[in-house]
């Protein structure tokens, strides 16, 4: 058992890992940084020498080597195949150990293995927005569901608190509508429309006028290359208005929803993660403002996208915590 507690600790600490350098190579402009997968430009590591440059011209003259956004890359492709490996590791533990639970290993693997054929895909579909939407979304719940495993290999943390039951369904609605907003934002940045606009509250004067839906959340495929977007300006207007309307509808709800707990709890570790929670929903919505107000400065934006992943994963633990304890013990 203590075995894959420490396998489950280090990977949600991995997962994190990579989320963040997944995010820096997203704001960077790197995703094409090696125009191959798994390798980059036929090479298990960056071309250096000037043969093997000269090679990756050859092979891909339409993608010059730019070798900071190759490592970028790379790196970001060794820590996800290192968290791949660690978790097939963790479930054949599971698998071949009679007193484990195999139903979240298996999905787990399921996922990372998904996990990485959407990297692959994000490559040679050459950064098809819907596919990069669907690898943020996959990161983040491979990192939630990462804290429910944890969480079932340590008991002694799990609470029983009957006064927040009733609680649950308020809880899923809160996860709902963040997996819904952590969407819009994937698409936001998928189609470059992070700096669609600069002005506060909404959007730039006449933003009414500009919408553009049908546009905005067509999936836009058929194209050769989607990087840096291939949306007009109007929808990728449309797309961050969107965004920033449900930013105020997940305040909303989230902050609603942590009060009752906090409100209604009175275990006192259940009421330490509502206000974790509603610090992290402080806090990301602060970075999403200043994203607009400073027009997006590459720290703020990656930190932007990690508080969003833990977010998450502190709602899904307050959600498992809610669970009565047979429901716990049927997983």
């Amino acid at each position: 058992m203590k075995t894959q507690q420490w396998l489950a600790t280090i990977a949600i600490f991995l997962t994190m890992a990579v989320i963040l350098l997944g995010a820096y190579t997203r704001l960077t402009d790197a995703g094409l940084g090696c125009p191959d997968w798994p390798g980059c430009y036929g090479f298990l590591k960056v071309p250096q020498q000037e043969h093997h440059i000269a090679a990756a011209m050859e092979a891909f003259p339409e993608r010059p080597l730019e070798p900071h956004k190759a490592w970028n890359e790379m790196i970001h492709r060794y820590f996800a195949g290192s968290l791949g490996l660690l978790i097939a590791a963790m479930f054949f533990i599971a698998l071949f150990r009679r007193n484990y639970r195999k139903v979240v290993p298996s999905i787990l693997l399921a996922l990372v293995v998904f996990q990485a054929a959407l990297g692959m895909w994000t490559v040679t579909l050459n950064l098809l927005p819907l596919v990069v939407m669907g690898h943020l979304l996959g990161g983040f719940s491979l990192l939630s569901l990462l804290a429910v495993y944890w969480l079932r290999l340590h008991p002694q943390h799990r609470v029983l608190e009957p006064q927040a039951l009733s609680l649950k369904p308020l809880a899923m609605l809160a996860i709902a509508v963040l997996i819904g907003q952590i969407a819009l934002g994937g698409w936001t940045a998928a189609n470059y429309a992070a700096l669609a606009c600069i002005e506060l509250p909404v959007c730039e004067a006449g933003w009414q006028a500009r919408l553009n839906i049908s546009e905005a959340f067509d999936l836009h495929l058929g194209h050769d290359d989607y990087e840096f977007g291939v949306m007009s300006a109007e929808a990728r207007q449309t797309v961050h208005v969107f965004h920033r309307l449900g930013a105020i509808v997940t305040l909303s709800v989230l902050a609603l929803f942590l009060w009752q707990l906090w409100r209604k709890s009175t275990d006192e570790r259940l009421r330490k993660l509502a206000v974790a929670a509603g610090v992290l929903l402080a806090v990301q919505f602060s970075l999403g403002v200043l994203n607009v107000v400073l027009h997006l400065p590459l720290g703020n934006a990656v930190a932007h996208n990690f508080v969003a992943a833990n977010l998450l994963m502190l709602l899904v633990i307050i959600y498992m915590q809610l669970r009565t304890p047979r429901s716990k013990e049927a997983l």
